[in-house]
Protein backbone atom coordinates (compact mmCIF):
# COMPACT_ATOMS: atom_id res chain seq x y z
CA UNK A 1 0.00 0.00 0.00
CA UNK A 2 3.02 2.56 0.48
CA UNK A 3 1.43 3.74 3.92
CA UNK A 4 3.33 4.90 6.46
CA UNK A 5 2.52 4.61 9.77
CA UNK A 6 1.55 7.93 10.42
CA UNK A 7 -0.54 8.03 7.27
CA UNK A 8 -2.18 5.06 8.59
CA UNK A 9 -3.05 6.91 11.99
CA UNK A 10 -4.50 9.95 10.04
CA UNK A 11 -6.75 8.26 7.58
CA UNK A 12 -8.19 6.00 10.64
CA UNK A 13 -7.91 7.56 12.83
CA UNK A 14 -6.44 5.14 15.25
CA UNK A 15 -2.85 6.39 17.60
CA UNK A 16 0.12 5.61 16.22
CA UNK A 17 0.79 3.69 19.66
CA UNK A 18 -2.33 1.69 18.83
CA UNK A 19 -1.17 0.90 15.22
CA UNK A 20 2.40 -0.46 16.94
CA UNK A 21 0.91 -2.83 19.17
CA UNK A 22 -1.56 -4.37 16.97
CA UNK A 23 1.68 -4.71 14.01
CA UNK A 24 3.73 -6.73 17.20
CA UNK A 25 0.88 -8.87 17.75
CA UNK A 26 0.40 -12.12 16.28
CA UNK A 27 -2.88 -13.13 14.61
CA UNK A 28 -5.67 -11.05 15.36
CA UNK A 29 -5.01 -8.17 17.72
CA UNK A 30 -6.90 -7.54 20.79
CA UNK A 31 -8.38 -4.14 19.58
CA UNK A 32 -12.10 -2.77 20.19
CA UNK A 33 -14.33 -3.59 16.99
CA UNK A 34 -14.51 0.20 15.82
CA UNK A 35 -10.65 0.30 15.67
CA UNK A 36 -10.71 -2.76 13.42
CA UNK A 37 -13.44 -1.52 11.32
CA UNK A 38 -11.36 2.09 10.84
CA UNK A 39 -8.42 -0.12 9.68
CA UNK A 40 -10.51 -2.25 7.56
CA UNK A 41 -11.96 0.73 5.85
CA UNK A 42 -9.02 2.31 5.01
CA UNK A 43 -7.33 -0.53 3.62
CA UNK A 44 -10.31 -1.18 1.43
CA UNK A 45 -9.81 2.21 -0.59
CA UNK A 46 -6.48 1.07 -1.05
CA UNK A 47 -7.16 -1.94 -2.98
CA UNK A 48 -7.37 -4.51 -0.12
CA UNK A 49 -10.34 -7.28 -0.19
CA UNK A 50 -11.11 -9.20 2.82
CA UNK A 51 -12.78 -12.84 1.59
CA UNK A 52 -13.19 -15.65 3.86
CA UNK A 53 -14.31 -15.59 7.41
CA UNK A 54 -12.27 -15.95 10.72
CA UNK A 55 -13.43 -19.27 11.09
CA UNK A 56 -13.05 -20.25 7.13
CA UNK A 57 -9.93 -19.31 5.93
CA UNK A 58 -9.86 -15.94 6.00
CA UNK A 59 -7.91 -13.73 3.73
CA UNK A 60 -7.42 -11.10 1.77
CA UNK A 61 -6.76 -10.25 -2.16
CA UNK A 62 -4.70 -7.00 -3.11
CA UNK A 63 -6.15 -5.14 -6.58
CA UNK A 64 -2.97 -4.63 -8.48
CA UNK A 65 -4.67 -1.99 -10.85
CA UNK A 66 -5.61 0.23 -7.68
CA UNK A 67 -1.87 0.46 -6.73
Amino acid sequence: MGLSISALSNLSGVSISSLKRYEATSGVPKASKGHLQLLRNVFQAHGIEFVGTPDDRPGIRVDTLRR
